[in-house]
């Protein structure tokens, strides 16, 4: 029997040379930040998911009323199907097919306008985030900062989580979330008509 063919072995890489002795890293001093609790603490944080969960609820209710109202109007049109000419039965169709395609893209716009508005709120906090852990790292001389899922076990004083939160309240206790300005539904419907102002929109700000 033949003996299966072995794979060529690589040639063994010679052990690189060291290198010169390099600057001794300090002392780690260690803190912990338990981000998911300082974020449930954040007023900045809570007011973004409050705001954003409503701009969501809103969003589906104006669906669903929006989709009510298109089933509504097909009903109709499928009534009067022995009353219309086969070009008026036509023109309507096309007529009602614009209008829920140009109200489909509104929705769309108005959720993706919601994540942007919501990612960049975030990101607003995370930052802030960043910054107050620095300084809160450094008043209190600590070099190293761990993400509490990381550590099975600390004593009480190393986490700095409360005061990394209530330094975070002082700096921000409010995002930039950007005011909704997609047009009403109902707009789509009668593309003639003025649209109005999403309901709750505030002034952007500068």
């Amino acid at each position: 029997a033949q003996r299966p063919a072995q794979a060529p072995q690589r040639a063994v890489q010679p052990n690189p040379a060291p290198l010169p002795p390099g600057e001794q890293p300090p002392a780690a001093v260690i803190g912990i930040v338990d981000v998911p609790e300082v974020q449930r603490n954040s007023t900045a944080f809570n007011q973004v998911r409050e705001e954003i969960e409503k701009r969501r609820a809103k969003l589906n209710e104006d669906l669903q009323k929006e989709q009510a109202r298109w089933r509504d109007e097909q009903q109709a049109l499928a009534a009067q199907r022995a009353t219309l000419s086969p070009e008026d039965l036509r023109a309507k169709e096309r007529d009602l097919q614009d209008r829920v395609q140009d109200a489909q893209r509104i929705f769309r716009d108005r959720s993706r306008n919601i994540e942007q508005a919501a990612q960049g709120a975030l990101m607003e906090i995370e930052q802030a985030l960043a910054v107050v852990i620095r300084q809160v790292a450094a008043s209190r001389k600590v070099n190293l900062v761990l993400p509490r899922p990381l550590v099975i076990f600390n004593e009480p004083p190393f986490d700095l989580s409360a005061e990394v939160t209530a330094q975070l309240n002082r700096v921000l206790r409010t995002a930039t979330i950007p005011a909704e300005d997609a047009p009403a539904p109902a707009a789509a419907q009668n593309p003639s008509a003025p649209r109005a102002p999403a309901q709750g929109a505030q002034p952007r700000r500068n």
